[in-house]
């Protein structure tokens, strides 16, 4: 089965341009021209991917994902004139997976495009449930969901991949560099504070206290790593 991606541009010639190509790859793409349209067609149909400008009518980016954030851990990749890291980095914090600033070759994204839902594995085979905790935090390998205290919380794919690793081996310390390349794969252009970002956006959800983490620990000057009491 093709995958369905929805594409949310107001520019007509660039969206047609990105349709295109996505059409080529094999993929199914519906286009949204402003904000308000991408919500009606987001609550209404289902997708595997959303490319998303943060320049939008009606409805700005900003306000697209953080509501498809409330409803959806779908993969977005932010598109946008803004340059600066800080913007970067906002758009992770709003739950972003992957950033492309314009103008961008549309070769360039199909490769982000093919990167990420790489990563997005439908059909697990064997059960993989790892806990910790005395069972407070549960993270399920099959069907990508977490629970602290048997509530359900909502990570973003990047942040489900980011868990899976440091959780993969307990109180090892692991770089930002070695989490970007085993979560991501070597492929994926990202800059270490976009890896702080997630994990302080993951801390916001599994951390009682975000502020003084029990699951996630900095280690300053290196990178980061489990508790040592689970």
């Amino acid at each position: 089965m093709n995958r369905k991606i929805l594409l949310i541009e107001d520019e007509k010639g660039i969206s047609s341009i990105i349709s295109s190509y996505l059409q080529k790859e094999g993929y199914e793409v519906s286009q949204a021209y402003d904000g308000g349209e991408a919500l009606k067609y987001f609550t209404t149909h289902d997708f595997d991917l959303v490319i998303l400008d943060r320049m939008l009518p009606l409805i700005s980016g900003e306000e697209v994902l953080k509501t498809i954030r409330q409803l959806s851990d779908i993969p977005v990749i932010l598109v946008t004139a803004k340059v600066e890291e800080i913007d970067k980095i906002e758009g992770f914090q709003l739950g972003a997976d992957d950033y492309v600033t314009k103008p961008f070759s549309p070769k360039e994204l199909m490769e982000r495009v093919r990167a990420i839902l790489r990563r997005i594995r439908k059909d697990p085979v064997n059960t993989n449930i790892l806990s910790f905790d005395n069972g407070r935090l549960i993270i399920n390998l099959d069907n990508y969901t977490c629970k602290v205290n048997g509530n359900e919380v909502t990570l973003t794919n990047n942040e489900f991949s980011i868990l899976q690793v440091l959780f993969s081996k307990p109180g090892k310390i692991f770089t930002r560099e070695e989490i970007i390349s085993i979560a991501f794969g070597d492929e994926y252009d990202a800059f270490d504070r976009a890896i702080d970002t997630h994990i302080k956006n993951i801390r916001q959800k599994i951390e009682e206290s975000p502020r003084d983490p029990k699951y996630i620990k900095t280690v300053y000057g290196v990178g980061y790593k489990t508790g040592e009491s689970l």
